[in-house]
């Protein structure tokens, strides 16, 4: 290949690139409308008063949209059924203690009672024996384990709050394919253990930079590319 066929090929892949580029900065900016509009739903389903938790004709309707929902739900924990899944919180290293409740209706919904650290654990009060009316957000099941961890239901170690996979584990059908974070007591109380209401509600939101980077990153090669050609019919 000779110089002018080298030059029309650099010339080719620096197009190729500007507009790869600039494809990238505008699903980087589609992306930054919806995860702006994601944060908007959730802010005002957090704002909002709890609703009834879906029942079981309402289950197969229940997705990841329906997620930070406020819910309310009534019914008898079942005792000697907790389930502890290893969690880092704003208090440190411990577990979320998830708990079958058990409806008037005869189906279940396991319920995040809240955090208990590890060396708490083996004191941990049973739930209370009466009926509870809880409310709490509407979370979707975290099947199979975190990061690099696999829930192992044999050993009865978890790392993701895997309704389907506890509910096997505990032997509770029907459950609700949700479960549910518990809010903070009303009255504001934060003794004792397990410690509700540490749900963490944050959405990561760098699409603007990353935007940003990508239409800067095109004007690079935009750049490059005039000077080269500039270069060339000055030659």
């Amino acid at each position: 290949m000779g110089g002018r066929g080298r030059r029309w090929l650099a010339a080719t892949l620096a197009v190729v690139a500007i507009a790869a580029l600039l494809a990238l900065g505008v699903w980087q900016v589609e992306r930054l409308a919806w995860k702006r509009a994601l944060i908007a739903q959730v802010d005002r389903r957090l704002a909002a008063a709890p609703v009834a938790a879906p029942v079981p004709a309402d289950w197969p309707r229940i997705g990841r949209d329906d997620a930070y929902t406020r819910l309310r739900v009534t019914g008898r924990y079942r005792v000697r059924a907790d389930t502890f899944v290893q969690a880092v919180t704003d208090l440190g290293g411990g577990f979320w203690v998830v708990t079958p409740l058990v409806t008037d209706g005869g189906w279940a919904v396991l319920v995040n009672r809240g955090f208990v650290p590890a060396d708490r654990r083996a004191a941990l009060p049973p739930p209370p024996a009466a009926a509870v009316t809880v409310t709490g957000l509407l979370r979707v099941t975290e099947p199979g384990g975190g990061f690099l961890r696999h829930n192992d239901p044999v050993a009865d170690r978890w790392y993701s709050r895997d309704v389907a996979a506890i509910a096997r584990k505990r032997g509770i059908q029907p459950v609700a394919p949700y479960f549910i974070d518990a809010d903070a007591p009303a009255d504001g109380a934060r003794d004792g253990w397990p410690r509700a209401g540490l749900t963490l509600v944050r959405f990561p939101n760098n699409h603007l930079v990353y935007a940003i980077t990508w239409f800067a990153l095109a004007g690079l090669v935009t750049w490059l590319l005039v000077r080269a050609i500039r270069r060339r019919d000055a030659a």
